[in-house]
């Protein structure tokens, strides 16, 4: 039986996935604050893991342990988390639409998310392992 196998461990990997995939796509921009015609990206997966967890509407969940068994209820599938491009806006002249304090902020915004993440995932198995061992 694999314990780290539940939903919620599985929405916690998804998120640092995301906030991981998220510090790559920023740190893109911010080195592309000056090139010329550079149309900045962000990463969705808030909105796609709100999505997919709204439309379970079912109180009743069954549990497949055999990939040829029959769902029961909603799906426990995290989304992936997607790059889209903003080529709506304009900053520059250059028809670059980079925002150097925007990104910056969101840049500590996505470590401090991850830094929560982390922190969650380590209390998760400390109380998973408080549970089998019995003892803190």
């Amino acid at each position: 039986m694999n314990v780290l196998n539940s939903p919620e461990f599985s929405r916690l990997q998804g998120a640092m996935h995301a906030a991981e995939m998220r510090q790559r796509v920023i740190s893109n921009n911010i080195a592309n604050v000056d090139t010329p015609k550079f149309k900045r990206s962000e990463i969705v997966f808030e909105q796609l893991l709100e999505q997919s967890m709204g439309g379970n509407q079912s109180q009743v969940m069954g549990r497949r342990t055999n990939a040829r068994h029959i769902p029961i209820g909603g799906t426990t599938s995290v989304p992936g988390a997607k790059v889209i491009t903003d080529e709506s806006s304009v900053m520059n002249n250059d028809i670059n639409n980079v925002d150097i304090d925007r990104e910056m902020s969101l840049l500590a915004k996505n470590q401090l998310n991850y830094n929560f993440y982390v922190q969650q995932m380590n209390h998760e198995v400390k109380m998973m392992r408080l549970g089998i061992e019995g003892r803190a």
